[in-house]
């Protein structure tokens, strides 16, 4: 029987009392109907699972008893960072959400030459927080206790100038790359992957990447899709150097 996880953002442990936050004290009393007495499993991002059971289920309060905790161990060793042009609308969303099953540590959107999506700064704060919610519902899912970290939007010369010289394995997926993933080595500090929007990266964008250190990248004979492009990354490079 599949367990209910729910994240709170609260700090947490065995034998306490607490009350859910409202959208997750919403979702536990309507849309799972759980009642008194049922048991879930909440995290917050510290590495354990909380096993939980619930006392009370009101219309606008829920308050479960925490009985235990569990560390869990299923971060992928392969230390992955996405840096990703932001795409549109649920394309984004759908690139956060699976580059977190994937075991993604860290997801940077960038704005590039030709991305097509602008923000203002109150906008930005908005999808900013969106994407930090999508990436706990997908923990949520996976069972990962662990929430990749989604900084706040950059221009990718603003994000290159921030790197510094850690030993990570910096990549860009690139037509014209010649890298191919199961020859790539990677050491404790993992790897950058810099994914275009969909217009793909432009000249300058390139340019900028290499003279950073970026590699060529290439999967494959057919063109993909941003949305698709990031992700089969991740996943070839999970198989043949990470956890799966």
């Amino acid at each position: 029987m599949r367990t209910t996880r729910i994240h709170v953002d609260q700090p947490l442990a065995p034998a306490i009392e607490l009350s859910l936050p409202a959208q997750a004290a919403e979702h536990v009393a309507r849309v799972l109907r759980m009642d008194a007495g049922d048991v879930l499993t909440l995290f917050n991002g510290d590495g354990y699972d909380y096993a939980a059971t619930l006392v009370s289920v009101g219309k606008r309060d829920v308050v479960l008893r925490i009985e235990d905790r569990e560390e869990i161990a299923n971060e992928s060793p392969l230390q992955l960072t996405l840096a990703q042009g932001v795409a549109r609308g649920e394309k984004m969303d759908l690139i956060v959400q699976k580059a977190t099953e994937l075991g993604v540590a860290r997801i940077v959107p960038l704005f590039t030459e030709r991305s097509e999506v602008k923000l203002d700064a109150s906008r930005a704060e908005k999808r900013l927080q969106h994407w930090r919610a999508v990436a706990a519902s997908a923990c949520e899912q996976s069972g990962r206790v662990r929430i990749p970290e989604v900084v706040p939007a950059l221009p990718l010369q603003v994000w290159l100038e921030s790197l510094t010289d850690d030993g990570a394995q910096r990549l860009a997926l690139l037509p014209e790359g010649t890298l191919r993933a199961r020859e790539l080595r990677f050491g404790a500090s993992g790897g950058l992957l810099v994914v275009g929007p969909e217009g793909g990266l432009g000249e300058r964008d390139v340019a900028a990447l290499r003279e950073a250190g970026f590699q060529g990248l290439r999967l494959g004979p057919r063109i993909l899709r941003t949305e698709t492009a990031g992700l089969a990354a991740l996943a070839a490079l999970q198989a043949l150097h990470g956890d799966l």
